[in-house]
């Protein structure tokens, strides 16, 4: 069996955004030579997400009003979390719903999706520099 780790960065200069990165995901498999197995995903952040769903701009902007609506950002104080100078207790929150990572299976050297489904970074607390784990399995 094969193994192929790979990070990718980024550095959004919003608080919060939704970034489709399904095309880096598959340069990774293509770079590993896997045919068969499993890609796992995931930030190496705890405010931010990776998830799989539709790439369609109602959808991000529904899930924006959502979240905002079930951990708001402000007013800050609200949260105990940010009493340690923090602002950010809002974007775990979001991070917790949204989940940490994404499994997906290799089949014949690509990725084996459902209709319509693609891999997103999400972020919910930006202005610095993060990274996202590609970790590929398999044959």
């Amino acid at each position: 069996m094969k193994s192929f780790r790979k990070e990718l960065w980024f550095d959004l200069p919003g608080r919060r955004a939704f970034v489709n990165i399904t095309r880096e995901v598959v340069a990774c498999l293509r770079e590993s030579g896997i045919q068969e197995g499993l890609v796992l995903v995931n930030p190496m952040h705890i405010t931010a997400s990776v998830f799989i769903n539709d790439d369609e701009t109602g959808l991000h902007h529904d899930y924006e009003k959502w979240l905002e609506g079930l951990a708001p950002h402000d007013p800050v104080s609200r949260y105990r979390h940010n009493l340690t100078g923090e602002d950010n207790a809002d974007a775990h929150l979001k991070r917790q719903i949204m989940g940490r990572e994404v499994v997906v299976a290799v089949t014949k050297g690509a990725l084996d999706f459902g209709t319509w489904e693609q891999i997103f970074y999400g972020e919910f607390d930006g202005g610095r520099r993060k990274r996202v784990l590609v970790k590929i399995i398999g044959e």
